[in-house]
């Protein structure tokens, strides 16, 4: 029966080892020679000393991973590959079959962005990053509480994380990281405006709310947000009577100006929440400059996966999600060799339910099944105290 062997090291004059093409038995550690070579064309090796046979062929798998990841982050055709079209997609297979999650360090950050990029209407990757690289990431349905935790619970509270909101991610940074300040991206709060005002409203009530709006992501410090805060302040006061107009519609009454009321609610709940300038607050207590906008993941993190899906066109849904998983690994803190990649990275057969969730069609309501297949948390479980939470990573 053949057997593994190790190669034979010769020690060269200046006392280093050098490989030389010629195994040693595993069985009695006996020099082997060559034996001819299978049907297949390996090299067949026998032991002289007690005869064992073994068979060495050189494991290019690593190689081939390499020159995937560097197809799959390129520009490159898969014409242009080294290797045939048919041959690319047949080594391919085997790394499409691999998922490369995130690896929990513990480690806690100063600031964590964190946002959502679509792989289709009903998948999505919820990404957290720093401006240097990615911290986690996960597949999801939805970006509803549940999916926001699963998220969360990878990672170490961080003491301030910037996002462009959602009633999920409010629900799940206080079951979760309920001690981090939470910053509202103020590029997003101005678009959240423009989509009511247009960028050429009619009303002079209008042109105020949206000339505020875009003074919102220049606003850097505490004497800034302290005008910002008192013009607006301002603006609602003027505008009170005018915001208040209605008209009757089959007796029920319709406001006249429901657009620039639900701009006023938005900024209104922000300004309660105190979410608008947490930056500033941080600023005061820690020193240093803190981030008031998501642009580190929507500018970097999103754009690249978005070109990158845009470069390889007609990929399934599956591996849209698989390619904007392997970018944020790539991209990550912890990335390991290719040779290590194929050791350790779970496959199609090991994470079950992302792979049931990327490939079928919606079938749950909570959107978040976790790397091993069995469903998050439910939402009565979140509500845990700051001790009981570190028990999820």
């Amino acid at each position: 029966m053949p057997v593994r062997g190790s190669f034979f090291k010769e020690k060269v004059a200046d006392g280093r080892e050098m490989a030389l093409d010629n195994p040693t038995c595993d069985a009695c550690g006996g020099r082997m020679k060559r034996n001819g070579s299978t049907t297949s064309g390996a090299q067949r090796w026998r032991c002289r000393t007690c005869g064992a046979s073994m068979t060495h062929r050189i494991d290019k798998a690593a190689k081939q991973l390499k020159v995937f990841l560097k197809w799959l982050m390129g520009k490159e055709t898969l014409r242009e590959q080294p290797c045939s079209k048919a041959t690319f997609e047949r080594r391919a297979e085997r790394f499409w079959g691999l998922w490369p999650l995130p690896e929990p360090t513990g480690e806690a950050h100063d600031t964590l962005f964190v946002d959502g990029i679509y792989i289709s209407k009903e998948l999505v990757v919820l990404i957290a990053c720093t401006k240097e690289h990615v911290v986690a990431w996960h597949l999801a349905e939805s970006e509803c509480s549940a999916s926001w935790a699963a998220l969360m619970l990878k990672v170490a509270p961080p003491a301030m994380v910037v996002t462009d909101g959602g009633t999920g991610f409010k629900k799940a940074v206080r079951a979760i990281w309920p001690d981090a300040r939470v910053q509202r991206c103020l590029v997003h709060v101005k678009r959240q405006v423009v989509r009511k005002t247009t960028m050429n409203p009619k009303l002079d009530c209008g042109r105020e709310l949206l000339s505020l709006a875009k003074r919102l992501p220049r606003t850097k410090d505490a004497d800034a947000a302290a005008i910002w805060m008192a013009d607006y302040a301002g603006w609602c006061s003027k505008w009170e009577r005018f915001l208040r107009e209605f008209t009757l519609k089959d007796g029920r009454k319709q406001y006249v100006h429901e657009r620039l009321r639900s701009a006023r609610h938005s900024l209104n709940a922000l300004v309660k929440d105190g979410t608008m300038f947490t930056f500033i607050e941080m600023q005061k207590e820690f020193g240093g400059v803190w981030d008031s906008t998501n642009n580190a993941i929507e500018g970097g993190v999103n754009s690249q996966i978005r070109l990158m899906l845009l470069n390889h066109r007609g990929l399934t849904t599956l591996r849209r999600a698989k390619a904007a998983f392997w970018w944020c690994y790539l991209h990550s803190e912890f990335r390991a060799s290719e040779a290590e990649m194929l050791k350790t990275m779970k496959t199609d057969e090991e994470v079950e339910g992302l792979f049931a969730l990327a490939s079928k069609k919606k079938t749950r309501g909570d959107g978040a099944p976790d790397e091993f297949g069995s469903a998050a948390p439910e939402w009565r479980e979140l509500h845990m105290s700051g001790s009981n939470a570190t028990g999820w990573f």
